[in-house]
């Protein structure tokens, strides 16, 4: 099990990996194909980038785990890694309203 401070900082790295819009847009291409994922090639060409500013982008993505990449034949696909993608969004909001006192919930409604 993972330590409160290793927790902190894997969602510290993958928040900071998605810092960037061309990154949410590459992250959010992935989501929308699904596990099936798309090559790295029609990725860049969906998103209209130069090759080098899409392999740094990617890189980056695929260093926070956030991306998977597999060779299939003489293509690499990639693929939102969709269990680390949810947990960032897990990991802002678990604690929702945590400090909040049952009382204060009930008057509000």
């Amino acid at each position: 099990m993972k330590s409160k401070t290793d927790l902190e900082e894997i969602m510290a790295e993958r928040l900071a990996s998605l810092g960037a819009p061309i990154r949410l847009r590459m992250i959010r291409a992935l989501v929308r194909v699904g596990d099936e994922g798309i090559s790295v090639g029609e990725l860049q060409r969906k998103l209209s980038l130069p090759a080098s500013t899409h392999a740094h982008h990617l890189a980056a993505l695929v260093k926070a785990g956030l991306v998977l990449q597999e060779r299939r034949g003489r293509e690499v696909i990639c693929t939102a890694a969709f269990d680390a993608v949810r947990s960032v969004g897990t990991y802002l909001t678990d604690q929702c309203c945590a400090d909040v006192s049952p009382d204060s919930r009930l008057e509000a409604a």
